[in-house]
């Protein structure tokens, strides 16, 4: 077998960049930036080089956003030192199938609850009991958009609640028994009266819910809407023992989160308009559901790609963490996407479509002809880079060799980026969650490997 020397100059580079991450990783040199050069000094055709760029964090309050329908009923009471206090209500009418057959007059109701199908669970000390309490609107949910800063009026005494420790099981059917006059009522009705008529009749007479969570239980879970999720009356026929039930479900139900925020005492007190960047000290961070969001300021690469002349980007990656510990429990937001932002943080949009532009992924093009054959940034949401979490680490990683070689060639002029808590995959956790994460601001940076022609 032929050695490295006596390889051809293709082989011998290709030996040069194997070395060069094999050192990386099991840390054999105290100054990566030069690696590729000292690996064959002689006949190496690559210099191979590391660099790593601060970059600036700011937290943005984004504007308010429509929790319209999201899919998910978001119920939580969170604290946190940095946060301050985060609540959620869940709101939501309910529905009743026309065609299920109602109980008769010798029907005998046995047990009534309010079924909660968890989804999701987020939090701090699990094995102890949280509580949900569900209220009856005073006012209907309308045909319109809601947002995450909207509430409605609820009365004040719940009809149903419950306590549960979750500990390992995030995905249970929680059943809140509902109070036995008003269960009463509910079926005398479903019994013989005309609220239960038809949909219209039945929102009349019961608007709505709202569920919310006992403060101090600094945790938030999620329940889907549907069959799942709503009033289930257990009754039987006088005389006969079968077992029969009736539910009202939440399935095409209207719904939305309401977020309230206390952040007195806190660093992100100081966050008071939307759309404005502010330094919050050492740390920053993103919270969900409130909408709290990380601008990364980019003009260091400026400086950066300046010095620099003939080079190939290999790999560029956004790299933030390890983030501050939050527990076991507490999932912090595990995906983000890039979006490109003006002075005043508002999302640039496409000349093409006035779609958002969002930073491409790598392997991704970077910029597509627009219809009179000018080169404008790509505006694909599906091939947006995604920055993901690394549970192990405990770090948020993302991809941005494509963009940078692309600012490098002058394809794209360099904006700045604001994270946002979406994926092309899993869709928009602003709306879904309240997850959240802090990072502290000096590790925030892009780790750059490229290599240069002799």
């Amino acid at each position: 077998m032929k050695s490295c020397m006596e390889c051809t100059p293709a082989l011998r580079a290709k030996f040069s960049v194997f070395a060069f991450f094999l050192l990386l990783i099991l840390g054999g040199c105290s100054d990566p930036a030069t690696l590729g050069l000292e690996l064959a000094p002689e006949n190496n055709q690559i210099g191979v080089f590391y660099k790593e760029i601060p970059l600036d964090a700011q937290v943005v309050l984004l504007d308010s956003f429509n929790t319209t329908n999201a899919g998910i009923l978001i119920v939580g009471h969170e604290e946190d030192p940095y946060f301050g206090m985060t609540k959620s209500t869940a709101y939501t009418r309910l529905h009743i199938e026309q065609e299920t057959e109602r109980p008769g007059p010798l029907a005998v109701l046995d047990s009534t609850f309010f079924t909660l199908a968890t989804v999701s669970v987020n939090g701090a000390d699990l094995d102890e009991e949280k509580k949900y309490s569900v209220h009856l609107l005073d006012e209907p949910i309308l045909d319109t958009l809601y947002y995450n800063f909207s509430k409605l009026s609820y009365q004040p005494t719940p009809f149903a609640s419950v306590e549960v420790a979750f500990k390992d099981t995030k995905d249970t059917l929680i059943k809140a028994p509902i109070n036995t006059a008003f269960a009463n009522e509910i079926f005398g009705k479903l019994v013989r009266g005309l609220e239960f008529n038809n949909l219209f009749s039945f929102r009349r007479y019961l608007p709505g819910v709202a569920i919310v969570p006992r403060a101090g239980d600094n945790t938030t879970a999620g329940f889907s809407l549907g069959g799942n999720t709503g009033i289930t009356f257990h009754y039987h026929n006088l005389g006969d023992t079968t077992a029969l039930k009736y539910t009202i479900t939440t399935f095409s139900s209207r719904s939305f989160n309401g977020i309230e925020s206390d952040r007195r005492g806190t660093p992100t007190e100081v966050v008071q308009e939307n759309q404005k960047s502010y330094e919050t000290g050492t740390i920053v961070g993103m919270k969900s559901g409130l909408g709290l969001a990380i601008r990364l300021n980019t003009s260091p690469l400026d400086a950066f790609l300046d010095t620099l002349q003939g080079v190939v980007f290999n790999q560029v990656v956004l790299r933030m963490g390890p983030i501050e510990d939050q527990g076991d429990d507490q999932t912090p937001i595990t995906g983000m996407v890039m979006k490109f932002v003006d002075s005043q943080n508002q999302v640039l949009l496409s000349s093409i479509n006035k779609a958002e532009l969002h930073l491409q992924g790598d392997g991704q093009l970077q910029v597509i002809e627009d219809e009179n054959g000018n080169l404008v940034p790509n505006n694909f949401f599906p091939s947006s880079a995604v920055i993901g979490y690394n549970p192990t680490e405990k770090v948020l990683l993302g991809g941005v060799s494509s963009y940078l070689n692309a600012l490098y060639t002058k394809e794209l002029q360099r904006k700045d980026v604001l994270l946002y808590a979406i994926t092309p995959n899993t869709g928009d956790d602003f709306k879904r969650s309240l997850r959240q994460f802090k990072v502290a601001k000096d590790k925030v940076k892009l780790t750059v490997i490229y290599s240069k022609n002799k």
